[in-house]
């Protein structure tokens, strides 16, 4: 018998429960019933070619996005859940108006900064809207209000437990997204359809890959099929668990989009981890595991990674708890994003993105310690002399390169004071950076800041990681 697939997206049940004690009329007014929208919110720049975009829970914080972004650099996000409320009208978590001015707020800020959200239809709980509407023609009206609403270019439907069984509620589904799609691309707009599904280390389920023939055969263009790595019911090595399941789905999508090129189907992947403590809380998904994964999706030209859940991104009082607030394993705030944010717009090769000097502390330059390309050399600071040793290539993969080799955190250590060194480009955490807030390099792997020790300026000034602090030995000028 296969394991019943646990609880991904857990959210507010109480809120629900509480929604039931309401009057039916104030129930009406609180939910909406199709009334006047406010207006639509700014239209975003879309998504790149591979992008990191964790879920946003949207019962929390309407800042939680905009504090991500700075203190990390993510620009994507997946906004948890739209779900039916009172019926066939769509509402964030069954209980807030998608007109919600907050979140509309949330997002335009977001996307005046250069991010874009996509909005996720499902989840664990509540009422799935492909089963709360009872024809192709309201379903599609409820997706079409969120996506004009928001002004969406890309919607997720996180189908699991009792949804993904009811077929005629996957072929209302399908048959709706691919009229949207439709009516959409008459318009000139392209609508990406994304489905997030539960998988094993060994593949999708009968009942997913039932869904997704259906949505082939009834003309959905599938852009994604995220799978949830999370939640196999015994503890296991969470990472490897990930790759043993996107390898497994990558054979999977073949057989059904035969015409696809092996490249493309790795492009028609997503992961989706529960960081930190799952739901078996004999299974953790570390900081570790979330470093290879993102090798691994850089590696293979994986779209899309994403997290359960954003508000879960920093540490608990004590390790090893299950908690909606924290990962209950090691990390510093938000790691989890700072590294799986290191796909973003990157790819598997080290083209450059720029190349010559790298600028920090008393205007001196980073380097290579008497220009030696031997594995373990030193990188420091020293007075700018326009050197081989000094001329850094920023690489597409979010490595920095001199001498043909890679800026690496020795022993891919994690704790403060861990020096920075040359070494052979291996694909590895340790040789990951991330342009951060006010000009500071993180390491994602890490979540640490390159740091100058000390602080000093003086020639020979060994470069560390260290907690980001935003001080001046952390500020670094990179070559455009």
């Amino acid at each position: 018998m296969p394991r019943p697939h646990l609880t991904m997206l857990r959210h507010r049940v109480a809120r629900l429960a509480a929604l039931a004690t309401i009057p039916l009329a104030a129930a009406g007014m609180l939910l909406g019933t199709g009334t006047a929208a406010h207006a639509a919110v700014n239209p975003g720049p879309g998504f790149p070619a591979h992008f990191a975009a964790p879920y946003v829970e949207t019962w929390g914080s309407t800042s939680a996005m905009a504090s991500a972004q700075s203190a990390t650099g993510l620009k994507y996000y997946t906004l948890a859940f739209v779900i039916g409320g009172g019926g066939c009208n769509a509402t964030w978590n069954g209980d807030t108006s998608i007109d919600d001015s907050g979140w509309q707020t949330a997002i335009n800020n977001l996307r005046a900064s250069g991010g874009d959200v996509l909005v996720s239809f499902g989840g664990a709980s509540g009422t799935e809207l492909g089963q709360a509407c009872t024809s192709v023609s309201t379903l599609q009206a409820q997706y079409k209000r969120v996506i004009d609403t928001l002004n969406l270019t890309r919607v997720d439907l996180d189908i699991e437990g009792a949804a993904l069984s009811d077929t005629a509620a996957n072929d209302r589904r399908n048959q709706a997204l691919a009229a949207l799609q439709q009516q959409y691309a008459s318009a000139g707009k392209h609508l990406a359809v994304d489905y997030t599904l539960p998988v094993n280390p060994t593949g999708l389920e009968s009942n997913s890959l039932s869904l997704l023939n259906n949505a082939k055969s009834r003309g959905v263009d599938v852009s994604v099929v995220n799978i949830m790595t999370m939640d196999y019911g015994s503890a296991m090595d969470m990472g490897q668990a990930a790759v043993n399941a996107a390898n497994a789905l990558h054979g999977q999508l073949g057989q059904i989009w035969t015409s696809k090129t092996s490249a493309q189907l790795w492009a028609m992947e997503g992961n989706t981890p529960m960081i930190g403590v799952n739901d078996t809380t004999s299974e953790v998904f570390t900081t570790g595991n979330a470093s290879t994964l993102e090798n691994f999706a850089a590696s293979n030209g994986i779209q899309l990674l994403a997290y359960w859940a954003l508000g879960r991104d920093r540490a608990c009082a004590t390790n090893g708890q299950l908690s909606d607030t924290c990962s209950g394993t090691p990390q510093s705030a938000y790691q989890f994003a700072r590294t799986f944010n290191a796909l973003t717009g990157g790819s598997s090769g080290g083209g450059g993105t720029g190349s010559g000097q790298i600028t920090g502390y008393g205007g001196k330059c980073v380097d290579v310690a008497a220009g030696n390309s031997a594995n373990g050399t030193a990188v420091q600071l020293y007075d700018c002399n326009g050197t081989a040793a000094q001329q850094w290539t920023v690489g597409s993969d979010q490595t920095l390169r001199a001498l043909g080799k890679c800026m690496d955190v020795t022993a891919a250590g994690t704790a403060n004071g861990t020096q920075v060194q040359l070494y052979d480009c291996n694909g590895t955490g340790a040789q990951k950076w991330q342009a951060g807030s006010g000009g500071s390099l993180v390491n994602p792997a890490s979540g640490r800041c390159l740091d100058a020790t000390g602080p000093s300026s003086a020639n020979g000034t060994r470069l560390q990681i260290w907690d980001c602090t935003g001080g001046a030995n952390q500020k670094w000028t990179l070559p455009s």
